[in-house]
């Protein structure tokens, strides 16, 4: 008899396609209802609560009531994550829904992992603050150094202010379409709606894709500017 995490339940409850797409949807970081996670999973509403039964039981998503209304929410970072990873898994082998198009472009720019800035502009700030020294990595994993405080003073996040949590303060994710590290944990989460706030990045609906106006693009650029390429 084999002993351990039993990772086949959770590979069936995520590999239903109609499940899968649930999954997705609530990647966004929004709690939604069970009629929205239908239509985004192209089932009826009956068939869509049984999928939300059998996802709540395998403790990847939670329900919450809102008054008459009951929202649907993903368990925790930790789902996000290793949903995030599956992404990535999939996108290396090819294994693609659709040909690359306008909505993956934006994807692929700027989009919502959670509660936390991905993309290449997720990856491309995570290895700005890295060569800036606002981030060190060592053996306790991802610390947040003098520099990188000082760095969220001067973008206004009080860090005595942000909310405790099981997540950790700063900690890597791996991103799906450009398989490099982008930043999690509750830094993460602080510095995506230091951005919503501001108007750099700007959130669509329907979708994990991020608008990002012109003006916002370069102040971001200028605060975490790309590595030079040399030649």
């Amino acid at each position: 008899m084999k002993h351990g995490p039993d990772i086949v339940t959770l590979a069936a409850l995520i590999g239903d396609p109609a499940r899968a797409n649930i999954l997705t949807a609530l990647m966004a970081g929004h709690a939604l209802t069970a009629s929205e996670l239908a239509a985004e999973a192209g089932v009826t509403p009956q068939t869509v609560s049984a999928h939300l039964n059998r996802l709540e039981d395998g403790a990847l998503i939670r329900r919450r009531k809102q008054g008459r209304h009951a929202y649907v929410e993903l368990a925790g970072p930790e789902v996000a994550q290793a949903l995030e990873g599956l992404m990535g898994l999939a996108a290396s082998t090819g294994q693609l829904r659709s040909r690359p198009g306008p909505r993956d472009a934006a994807l692929r720019q700027a989009r919502v992992c959670y509660d936390h800035l991905a993309g290449d502009l997720g990856v491309q700030m995570f290895a700005a603050m890295r060569r800036q020294g606002a981030l060190s990595l060592g053996r306790e994993g991802l610390t947040l150094t003098h520099t990188g405080v000082a760095l969220m003073g001067d973008l206004g996040i009080d860090l005595a202010t942000l909310p405790r949590s099981r997540a950790p303060l700063c900690r890597e994710c791996l991103d799906w379409s450009a398989r490099q590290s982008h930043l999690a944990g509750r830094i993460g989460r602080a510095m995506l709606a230091r951005f919503e706030t501001l108007g750099w990045m700007v959130r669509q609906p329907g979708s994990r894709a991020l608008r990002v106006p012109q003006n916002g693009l370069i102040a971001f650029n200028h605060l975490f500017p790309q590595e030079e390429t040399r030649l």
